[in-house]
C-alpha cells in the first residue's frame, strides 16, 4: 500500500512538473511573438532600419556566420546585438544602432571590447 502512495505521489509531481513547464512554453512563445510585433512596428515606423540591410552592411566589414541577434532598447536607442562567428573561431558580438546601421560597439570572445565613433 506504501507503495502504492509513493507511486501515485510520484505521478502527481511529475504532472505538475509538466504542467509548469507547458507554461513556461507558452509563455515564452507569446513573449516571442510580442517581440517580433515590436519590431515590426518600429521598423514601419522609421525607428529601426530593417535587419536585411543592416546585416547588409555588416557583413561587409564584419565577415562571419551570424549565430544570434537581438533587438533591444537601450536608454531609448533602439540596437540590435549581433553575435558572429568569425574565421578562426572568433565570436564577434557587436551592437549596432538600429536606426543608422553604425556599429557603437564591438567585442570579442577575448574580452577585448573597442568602442566605435
Amino acid at each position: 500500500m506504501a507503495q502504492r502512495a509513493g507511486a501515485w505521489k510520484l505521478a502527481v509531481v511529475v504532472a505538475m512538473a509538466m504542467v509548469l513547464w507547458l507554461g513556461m512554453v507558452a509563455f515564452a512563445s507569446a513573449k516571442g511573438r510580442d517581440d517580433h510585433e515590436r519590431a515590426r512596428q518600429a521598423v514601419e515606423a522609421g525607428q529601426v532600419l530593417p535587419l536585411k540591410t543592416v546585416l547588409a552592411r555588416i557583413e561587409r566589414e564584419y565577415p562571419g556566420e551570424v549565430l544570434e541577434v537581438e533587438l533591444e532598447q537601450d536608454d531609448g536607442a533602439w540596437r540590435y546585438e549581433l553575435k558572429l562567428l568569425q574565421a578562426g573561431g572568433v565570436l564577434l558580438k557587436l551592437k549596432v544602432d538600429a536606426r543608422t546601421g553604425r556599429v557603437v560597439r564591438s567585442r570579442t570572445q577575448r574580452g577585448r571590447d573597442r568602442e566605435h565613433d
